[in-house]
Protein backbone atom coordinates (compact mmCIF):
# COMPACT_ATOMS: atom_id res chain seq x y z
CA UNK A 1 0.00 0.00 0.00
CA UNK A 2 2.50 2.21 0.96
CA UNK A 3 4.60 1.74 -2.35
CA UNK A 4 1.20 2.72 -4.53
CA UNK A 5 1.35 5.68 -2.10
CA UNK A 6 4.98 6.25 -3.10
CA UNK A 7 4.36 6.01 -7.06
CA UNK A 8 0.75 8.18 -7.23
CA UNK A 9 2.61 11.14 -5.54
CA UNK A 10 5.44 10.67 -7.70
CA UNK A 11 3.70 10.92 -11.03
CA UNK A 12 1.61 13.40 -9.84
CA UNK A 13 4.37 15.60 -7.83
CA UNK A 14 6.46 16.79 -11.18
CA UNK A 15 3.50 19.18 -12.28
CA UNK A 16 2.30 20.44 -8.51
CA UNK A 17 -0.99 18.87 -9.53
CA UNK A 18 -3.03 17.03 -6.55
CA UNK A 19 -3.97 13.45 -7.42
CA UNK A 20 -5.80 10.77 -5.56
CA UNK A 21 -4.14 8.55 -2.95
CA UNK A 22 -4.91 5.88 -0.35
CA UNK A 23 -3.90 5.67 3.25
CA UNK A 24 -3.11 3.05 5.28
CA UNK A 25 -6.83 2.14 6.03
CA UNK A 26 -7.75 1.98 2.22
CA UNK A 27 -9.18 5.49 2.59
CA UNK A 28 -8.43 7.74 -0.42
CA UNK A 29 -6.68 10.81 0.71
CA UNK A 30 -6.10 14.22 -1.89
CA UNK A 31 -2.43 15.16 -1.86
CA UNK A 32 -0.79 17.79 -2.78
CA UNK A 33 2.76 18.19 -4.16
CA UNK A 34 4.02 21.83 -3.69
CA UNK A 35 7.39 21.49 -5.16
CA UNK A 36 10.82 20.97 -3.33
CA UNK A 37 11.43 21.63 0.21
CA UNK A 38 12.25 24.91 1.59
CA UNK A 39 15.89 23.42 2.61
CA UNK A 40 16.18 22.33 -1.11
CA UNK A 41 14.78 25.69 -2.33
CA UNK A 42 17.56 28.13 -4.19
CA UNK A 43 18.50 31.39 -1.72
CA UNK A 44 16.13 34.51 -3.44
CA UNK A 45 19.27 36.24 -3.93
CA UNK A 46 21.10 33.40 -6.23
CA UNK A 47 18.22 33.15 -7.87
CA UNK A 48 18.20 35.24 -11.39
CA UNK A 49 20.40 37.43 -9.92
CA UNK A 50 21.69 40.18 -12.69
CA UNK A 51 23.80 43.20 -12.92
CA UNK A 52 21.90 46.08 -12.23
CA UNK A 53 21.53 48.55 -15.88
CA UNK A 54 20.15 52.31 -15.04
CA UNK A 55 17.69 53.45 -17.92
CA UNK A 56 19.41 55.82 -20.47
CA UNK A 57 17.89 58.43 -22.22
CA UNK A 58 19.30 57.47 -25.68
CA UNK A 59 20.55 54.38 -26.78
CA UNK A 60 24.49 53.25 -27.24
CA UNK A 61 26.51 53.15 -30.48
CA UNK A 62 25.56 49.43 -31.04
CA UNK A 63 21.58 49.72 -31.00
CA UNK A 64 21.64 47.13 -27.89
CA UNK A 65 20.20 44.44 -30.78
CA UNK A 66 16.84 45.79 -30.15
CA UNK A 67 16.78 47.95 -33.07
CA UNK A 68 16.90 50.94 -31.33
CA UNK A 69 17.84 54.20 -33.30
CA UNK A 70 21.39 55.84 -32.75
CA UNK A 71 21.62 59.81 -31.63
CA UNK A 72 24.22 61.47 -34.46
CA UNK A 73 25.15 65.39 -33.97
CA UNK A 74 23.86 67.21 -36.99
CA UNK A 75 27.14 68.37 -38.55
CA UNK A 76 25.44 70.67 -40.70
CA UNK A 77 23.65 72.87 -37.58
CA UNK A 78 25.75 75.85 -36.60
CA UNK A 79 25.48 76.71 -32.72
CA UNK A 80 25.53 80.14 -31.95
CA UNK A 81 27.48 81.07 -28.86
CA UNK A 82 24.79 82.92 -26.45
CA UNK A 83 25.93 86.10 -24.82
CA UNK A 84 24.47 86.28 -21.56
CA UNK A 85 23.70 90.19 -20.43
CA UNK A 86 22.19 91.28 -16.92
CA UNK A 87 20.70 94.54 -16.32
CA UNK A 88 21.39 96.00 -13.12
CA UNK A 89 21.12 99.37 -11.20
CA UNK A 90 23.47 101.61 -9.18
CA UNK A 91 21.36 102.63 -6.34
CA UNK A 92 23.53 104.19 -4.19
CA UNK A 93 27.04 105.39 -4.02
CA UNK A 94 29.32 105.30 -1.04
CA UNK A 95 30.52 109.23 -0.41
CA UNK A 96 33.41 107.77 1.82
CA UNK A 97 34.57 105.56 -1.39
CA UNK A 98 33.85 108.14 -4.15
CA UNK A 99 36.01 110.99 -1.82
CA UNK A 100 39.14 108.61 -1.31
CA UNK A 101 38.97 107.18 -5.10
CA UNK A 102 38.69 110.78 -6.05
CA UNK A 103 41.31 112.11 -3.99
CA UNK A 104 43.93 109.85 -5.62
CA UNK A 105 43.08 109.91 -8.63
CA UNK A 106 43.13 114.09 -8.48
CA UNK A 107 46.88 113.58 -6.63
CA UNK A 108 47.81 111.45 -9.76
CA UNK A 109 46.20 114.24 -12.13
CA UNK A 110 48.14 116.97 -10.26
CA UNK A 111 51.35 114.88 -10.66
CA UNK A 112 51.24 114.47 -14.00
CA UNK A 113 50.10 118.56 -14.61
CA UNK A 114 53.51 119.34 -12.87
CA UNK A 115 55.50 117.09 -14.90
CA UNK A 116 53.83 118.36 -18.07
CA UNK A 117 54.97 121.85 -17.19
CA UNK A 118 58.33 121.21 -16.14
CA UNK A 119 58.71 119.07 -20.24
CA UNK A 120 56.72 122.41 -21.57
CA UNK A 121 58.96 124.92 -20.60
CA UNK A 122 62.02 122.69 -20.94
CA UNK A 123 61.03 121.89 -24.95
CA UNK A 124 60.02 126.07 -25.46
CA UNK A 125 63.41 126.94 -23.75
CA UNK A 126 65.66 124.71 -26.02
CA UNK A 127 63.30 126.29 -28.81
CA UNK A 128 64.64 129.84 -27.95
CA UNK A 129 60.73 130.83 -27.45
CA UNK A 130 61.76 132.56 -23.99
CA UNK A 131 64.97 134.89 -25.61
CA UNK A 132 62.81 135.81 -29.00
CA UNK A 133 59.74 136.99 -27.43
CA UNK A 134 61.66 138.41 -24.16
CA UNK A 135 63.40 140.39 -26.43
CA UNK A 136 60.90 141.52 -28.40
CA UNK A 137 59.06 142.78 -25.24
CA UNK A 138 62.32 144.21 -23.65
CA UNK A 139 62.75 146.63 -26.57
CA UNK A 140 59.11 147.51 -26.23
CA UNK A 141 58.46 148.22 -22.63
CA UNK A 142 62.22 149.51 -22.54
CA UNK A 143 63.58 152.90 -22.55
CA UNK A 144 66.71 155.31 -21.63
CA UNK A 145 67.04 154.63 -17.88
CA UNK A 146 65.69 150.93 -17.94
CA UNK A 147 65.80 147.99 -20.24
CA UNK A 148 62.07 146.54 -20.24
CA UNK A 149 60.28 143.67 -18.78
CA UNK A 150 62.81 140.62 -18.94
CA UNK A 151 60.35 137.71 -19.39
CA UNK A 152 63.42 135.10 -19.01
CA UNK A 153 63.54 135.52 -15.55
CA UNK A 154 59.86 136.45 -14.78
CA UNK A 155 58.89 132.44 -16.41
CA UNK A 156 62.06 130.46 -15.13
CA UNK A 157 61.70 126.86 -14.28
CA UNK A 158 61.58 127.24 -10.38
CA UNK A 159 58.65 130.11 -10.85
CA UNK A 160 56.88 128.13 -13.14
CA UNK A 161 57.12 124.61 -11.39
CA UNK A 162 56.02 126.45 -7.95
CA UNK A 163 52.64 128.41 -10.35
CA UNK A 164 51.95 124.83 -10.92
CA UNK A 165 52.39 122.70 -7.39
CA UNK A 166 50.05 125.57 -6.25
CA UNK A 167 47.39 125.01 -8.97
CA UNK A 168 47.38 121.00 -8.24
CA UNK A 169 46.87 121.19 -4.78
CA UNK A 170 43.84 123.68 -5.43
CA UNK A 171 42.97 120.86 -7.87
CA UNK A 172 43.16 118.13 -5.49
CA UNK A 173 40.99 119.92 -3.02
CA UNK A 174 38.55 120.61 -5.61
CA UNK A 175 38.09 117.59 -7.00
CA UNK A 176 37.97 115.77 -4.06
CA UNK A 177 35.11 118.07 -2.26
CA UNK A 178 33.03 118.14 -5.76
CA UNK A 179 33.63 114.73 -6.15
CA UNK A 180 32.12 113.80 -2.35
CA UNK A 181 29.69 116.32 -3.41
CA UNK A 182 28.66 114.75 -6.25
CA UNK A 183 27.83 111.50 -4.13
CA UNK A 184 25.36 112.69 -1.57
CA UNK A 185 23.17 114.59 -4.90
CA UNK A 186 23.31 111.21 -6.38
CA UNK A 187 21.99 108.83 -3.87
CA UNK A 188 19.44 112.27 -3.58
CA UNK A 189 18.13 111.66 -7.02
CA UNK A 190 18.47 107.68 -6.85
CA UNK A 191 16.25 107.81 -4.27
CA UNK A 192 13.67 109.40 -6.28
CA UNK A 193 14.18 107.99 -9.70
CA UNK A 194 15.82 104.67 -9.09
CA UNK A 195 19.59 105.32 -9.89
CA UNK A 196 21.26 104.89 -13.02
CA UNK A 197 21.15 101.49 -15.15
CA UNK A 198 23.60 99.64 -16.73
CA UNK A 199 23.65 96.75 -19.13
CA UNK A 200 27.01 94.15 -18.66
CA UNK A 201 27.39 91.20 -20.64
CA UNK A 202 29.61 88.74 -20.87
CA UNK A 203 32.91 88.52 -24.02
CA UNK A 204 32.33 86.49 -26.69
Amino acid sequence: MSKATGATSAASGTSGARGPATDSQGDRVTTYNDGPLPAERPAEGKQGAQPYHPPQAYATQGGGGKGGAVRRPRTGAKTTPRTRKARLRVAKADPWSVMKVSFLLSIALGICTVVAAAVLWMVMDAMGVFSTVGGTISEATGSNESNGFDLQSFLSLPRVLIFTSVIAVIDVVLATALATLGAFIYNLSAGFVGGVELTLAEDE
